[in-house]
């Protein structure tokens, strides 16, 4: 049985890409950020070859790495995790999903208080943690819905779970979701129940997005036509409106999501099992918190030994990312930054730079070359596997 394991290490950029400034992006890195801290440590990773990736200045280089390693550029337009995912996958987003840097439309707003016959409080681009601090109390007060948006293409909906229930959050965002297409397409749709009291709100677990299902087919939507499994773990699923999905685990962090990847290494399965592992992004990058990004990346590279013990001899391990989110900048939005690519497996051939790579969506090729098949997505494949 093939197997390959696709872990996005969210929001881990390796430096700015050639158009960064055109994003507000000039001088971001990452990689180079979360090194600076006196927790940075990543010798597993370095073995693979991490450090050896074209463009990466810091760490040392392996002389003879385990693995295989690429610097990956982005061709879409955009550096949110939607459009990032979805070029892992193999589509390439020509044009950048919509953004509301003053807030939505009064049209849109309004039509979304008549489907839900709720109010709605802020309508503004806002800081997830900051927003509950603002708004809850007048939101315990009235329950309106905290409606607000940030640098990323998302219309998200804050509720306390004592005024509104879990699943009538839920679906309040599916109705804003039928509502935000076309023009108004926002990637994703997002529910951010929160409890507590005033002074003391904290977002709960029950997070969930609605994203936009890609515009065109995936690897994801190939790979389950032959009759693969493609498993989900962590926010996957959702990224992709569950398509080209046979199975899902929702996972409430980064410990959670490696934990689950390694019980399906012990399961028999043929296919892909694709990870997302977000505290980077979520708890550390858009908090612009140095050390705790170091230490989430060296917690995977402690677990990293873990990943390769439980690999059997046709396995195939990826680790890659979908944006950057440099803690070490003024900014705490995504950044536009190359992306690592590490492989390794009894069929890669170890040492091999496959140099920087003209799109994420390369990495959709090569997972569909390892089971014999030619991409009908955008992409080429790094390895020729009979």
């Amino acid at each position: 049985m093939k197997r390959v394991f696709l872990i996005v290490l969210d929001s881990v950029g390796i430096g700015e890409m050639p158009d960064a400034a055109e994003y507000g992006d000039a001088g971001s890195n990452t990689l180079r950020s979360a090194s600076k801290s006196k927790y940075f440590s990543m010798p597993n990773m370095r073995k693979l070859g991490f450090f050896n990736i074209e463009g990466v200045d810091i760490g040392e280089k392996e002389k003879n790495p385990a693995g295989a390693f690429a610097r990956m550029k982005e061709l879409s337009k955009g550096k949110d995790t939607t459009i990032g995912h979805w070029e892992i996958a193999g589509v390439v987003s020509e044009a950048p999903l919509p953004v509301y840097p003053h807030g939505f439309p009064k049209s849109v707003i309004e039509e979304f208080k008549r489907r839900t016959g709720q109010g709605v409080l802020c309508n503004r681009p806002y800081s997830g943690t900051e927003v509950i601090k603002d708004y809850g109390e007048k939101h315990l007060a009235t329950g309106d819905l905290i409606v607000y948006t940030s640098a990323d293409s998302v219309f998200q909906i804050a509720a306390h779970e004592k005024i509104v229930p879990v699943e009538q959050l839920y679906a309040y965002c599916k109705t804003a979701r039928e509502l935000l297409r076309g023009e108004h397409g926002v990637g994703r749709v997002i529910a951010r129940p929160f409890a507590g009291t005033a002074k003391h709100f904290k977002r709960t677990l029950a997070r969930h997005d609605f994203s936009l299902e890609p515009p065109r087919e995936t690897m994801l939507d190939q790979l389950k036509e032959e009759g693969y499994d493609v498993i989900s773990v962590g926010k996957i699923a959702d990224i992709f409106a569950g398509r080209g999905i046979t199975e899902a685990v929702r996972t409430a962090g980064n410990e959670e999501g490696i934990d689950r990847t390694l019980a399906f290494m012990e399961q028999d399965f043929e296919g892909l099992c694709f990870t997302n592992l977000v505290d980077y992004d979520m708890l550390y990058g858009h908090r612009n918190d140095v050390d705790g990004y170091a230490k989430a990346l060296t917690f995977f590279d402690a677990q990293l030994p873990k990943l390769l013990r439980r690999m059997r001899k046709d396995d195939v391990l990826m680790i890659t990312a979908d944006h950057g989110c440099d803690p070490g900048t003024a900014s705490t939005d995504h950044s536009r930054e190359y992306t690592p690519f590490l492989m390794v497996g009894d069929s890669v051939p170890a040492g091999t730079d496959f140099g920087t790579r003209e799109g994420f969506c390369d990495i959709a090729a090569t997972v569909l070359s390892i089971f014999g098949l030619t991409a009908r997505c955008r992409g080429t494949s790094m390895l020729s596997i009979k």
